[in-house]
Order: C-alpha cells, then sequence, then structure tokens
C-alpha cells in the first residue's frame, strides 16, 4: 500500500471519529472543548506529544502484524 493510500485511510479514519463523536454526544463535545479550553499550554502540549506517539506505535505495531 502506497504512502498516500495509508495517509488518506488514516485521515478518512479521523474524520469519521471525530464526526461520530459529535454526532452522537454533541454535548459532551462542547464540555470537552470548554475542558481544553482550560488546560495550560504546556499540559495540552505535553498531551498531544503522548498522542502522537501513542498514535506513532500503533502504526508501526500494525505494520509489524499486517507483514507490511
Amino acid at each position: 500500500m502506497a504512502i498516500v493510500e495509508v495517509l488518506l485511510l488514516v485521515l478518512g479514519g479521523a474524520l469519521v471519529a471525530e464526526g461520530l463523536l459529535y454526532a452522537l454526544f454533541p454535548d459532551q463535545a462542547r464540555r470537552m472543548v470548554e475542558l481544553v479550553s482550560q488546560i495550560g499550554p504546556e499540559q495540552l502540549r505535553i498531551a498531544g506529544i503522548t498522542a502522537l506517539a501513542v498514535g506513532v506505535l500503533v502504526f508501526w505495531l500494525a505494520r509489524q502484524v499486517g507483514g507490511a
């Protein structure tokens, strides 16, 4: 699978997941946005870097298991 295909699949999956959250739980999503706006920049940066690292790990594991 070409990298462009993988990136498009990931982008599509992220949009589907985010859309589902807003469609199924709009009130909770609004509260989550309000909570995130109260978090300091350093904590938000650490959370973002952690999510990035976990995402990279998941991709790496998926490629290892998938044999690609």
